[in-house]
């Protein structure tokens, strides 16, 4: 953690992660916007079963790259270990390229490309569990779909060319054939890029060479050694200037992080850039070292709003503190355990979201990480419904909704730290990550599950299917009244979407008394329940989690009105109420008691007989919301007492 000693310092460095602060929203609503005209079709967006019959090994990816033209041409040759005799082998590509050629050891094949699928006819069989090879020669112009899969633009007052690509979700298959799916990690894979000497070439791994070919063209080689999905594989194109921030890793290595910068953004850049170093040292210390150390981490600027975090290179559209956290916690949330379907795409975006929260925590920022809580709950519960769980993953909208994938998916993490503690709840991440059937791979939610669930010995499928299943959010109507060092409490749940009958919870609440105050948590299981307590000191006000641990809106908490002082010994609750009213006696009645309930205008609205209980619970559900007065009455006179009951 960076220490500041000159007070100048300390309010620069508030005032730019402030800054962060804003932006951090600002990269949600940037990134689930530009989300918002691209509907596919499910027929061409999702994984193709036809691709299910091989595994991928390695490609080697060449392309041939003018920045100042929307146009591609390449090689990509594709290395598979067959898992069934076959006599054709598919990848996805979108339809509108033109197939220079396919060629299988020497040899041209036959081929179709229709529905944005390429079908290659070999003239032999492959043997289940043969492994191959085979290249396709293509050129085009590719469709750009998705976020912009891949785009032709300038930067800077020069308009200085620019391509870069974007494949996530479905928009690999725009600029080259793949495997276009959750299922299948490429083992390896090398990047050559063939373009102009003026420009500089980014993508994943290290840089491995740079080839002149005469005064006028450079081939950039990036070799890159870690599974990798097809959507991450990344290309960007530009007169990039390059410099270096170094992490003094947790063995003593020391790993670049490679900034490529259009040329007018460096001093800007410069100045951003060294804070991943604290930001990389937090996650090292947390969660695991960075998971590519044997390359490299690195930024690329592009024409976009937000960030892309493709492994070891996150591509950026600007430089800011949050932004730059959000990308670099992907390296181990998405891209080193990547979601294992779209429907889960929380698994690598709330991570994020939260994580980047987690370093305001840890550097101290505490203004940044408490507004964070609050400003995440506030747009969540924005609106009454929708689930952490994409019900619709052929709307990229709905895939990168901000208030659910990112703000629900972070606040779902945040309250399983709460329930399970710090402890159980880092060591069971650390155990998700180091999953040897997750790491490099794919995961559900379920496997995160598992494993909170084996460190911590909870069953959290009540949790998980109201929390991420189901849809909204639970409102509190808290009731608390105090007898000398006796405090009784009641709660009533409602919830905002009828998905969910009751969110089970662990309760804070704050108790605050003249001098002293007391933090006292409670478990809901059901609703309506009381908690009866001692506490040595006046209650005066409880505050509702007031470390904003739940994800919860609309929350009353009043103090049951008690006629004790007034000689009448009754005392009712909860106030205001909904369903029920709970009177209680300072003392058993010794006779039978009538009562009646008097509404605003005077009219008589309900009347019955309570006998001589000294705690009775009064069913009122038929009573409208406004406000009522109860009368008690007994041999010697009537107690009364008003209350409100709410909708």
């Amino acid at each position: 953690m960076r220490t500041f000693f000159l007070p100048l310092i300390i309010i620069l460095s508030f005032s730019l992660n402030l800054h962060a602060q804003i932006d951090l929203n600002e990269i949600i609503e940037a990134e689930s916007k530009a989300a918002m005209p691209f509907i596919f079709n499910q027929e061409k967006s999702l994984s193709s079963e036809e691709t299910d019959n091989y595994d991928l090994k390695y490609h080697r990816l060449y392309w041939f790259i003018d920045p100042n033209e929307d146009y591609i041409a390449g090689s990509i040759t594709s290395h598979f270990v067959a898992l069934e005799d076959l006599t054709e082998i598919y990848f996805d590509l979108d339809d509108s390229f033109t197939i220079d050629s396919i060629m299988y050891h020497s040899t041209s094949m036959t081929y179709t490309l229709t529905n944005d699928l390429l079908q290659i006819t070999l003239d032999n069989t492959i043997t289940s569990g043969s492994l191959d090879s085979i290249s396709v020669y293509y050129k085009g112009i590719p469709s750009g779909g998705g976020f912009g899969s891949f785009t032709q633009s300038t930067h800077g007052s020069n308009d200085d060319p620019i391509i870069w690509t974007l494949s996530e979700p479905y928009g690999a298959k725009d600029w080259w054939p793949c495997k276009q799916d959750l299922t299948d990690k490429i083992d390896s894979i090398d990047v050559y890029v063939e373009t102009g000497s003026e420009y500089r070439a980014a993508s994943n791994g290290v840089l491995a060479s740079e080839t002149s070919i005469g005064d006028t063209t450079t081939i950039y080689y990036w070799k890159h050694r870690y599974p990798i999905p097809a959507y991450l594989i990344a290309i960007a194109v530009t007169n990039y200037t390059h410099y270096s921030n170094w992490v003094i890793m947790p063995n003593g290595d020391s790993l670049e992080v490679l900034n490529y910068v259009f040329p007018e953004s460096l001093t800007y850049a410069e100045s951003q850039t060294p804070y991943i170093v604290e930001m990389m040292e937090y996650f090292n210390e947390q969660f695991e070292p960075y998971p590519y150390a044997e390359e490299k981490y690195g930024h690329a600027q592009f024409g976009w709003g937000g960030g892309m975090e493709h492994t070891t290179m996150s591509f950026m559209g600007s430089f800011n503190y949050s932004l730059m956290a959000h990308e670099l916690a992907h390296q181990w949330f998405g891209d080193k355990v990547t979601c294992g379907s779209w429907a889960d795409i929380w698994l690598n975006e709330g991570f994020a979201t939260y994580l980047t929260a987690l370093n305001y925590e840890y550097q101290e920022q505490e203004l940044l990480w408490e507004n964070w809580k609050s400003q995440a709950i506030a747009t969540v519960t924005s609106l009454p419904g929708g689930s952490v769980w994409v019900d619709d993953t052929t709307s990229v909208n709905r895939i990168f909704s901000g208030r659910l994938s990112y703000n629900k998916g972070a606040l779902l993490l945040h309250m399983l730290r709460w329930e399970l503690g710090d402890e159980d709840f880092f060591t069971a991440l650390q155990n998700y990550l180091e999953d040897p059937d997750l790491a490099y791979s794919y995961a559900l939610t379920a496997d995160l599950q598992e494993h909170l669930e084996s460190v911590s010995g909870l069953d959290l499928d009540e949790f998980f299917s109201d929390w991420y299943t189901n849809q909204g959010y639970p409102s509190h109507i808290i009731n608390y009244s105090q007898l000398g060092s006796e405090v009784t409490l009641s709660v009533h749940q409602n919830q905002s979407h009828p998905s969910v009958d009751f969110f089970e919870l662990t309760l804070p609440l704050l108790f605050v008394g003249p001098t002293q105050d007391s933090l006292l948590s409670f478990s809901l299981t059901e609703n309506d329940q009381s908690f009866s307590f001692d506490l040595d000191f006046e209650v005066e006000n409880v505050i509702y989690d007031p470390q904003k641990w739940l994800l919860s809106a609309n929350n009353v908490i009043s103090l049951g009105i008690s006629d004790y002082d007034l000689g009448t010994g009754m005392s009712i609750y909860p106030n205001p109420t909904q369903d029920e009213l709970t009177i209680f006696f300072s003392q058993a009645p010794s006779e039978d008691q009538d009562y009646s309930i008097i509404d605003e205008t005077g009219k008589l609205v309900k009347q019955g007989r309570l006998g001589k209980a000294q705690k009775i619970s009064l069913p009122i559900q038929e009573l409208e919301a406004g406000n009522y007065i109860l009368l008690i009455h007994y041999s010697e006179g009537e107690r009364s007492s008003k209350f409100i009951v709410i909708e």
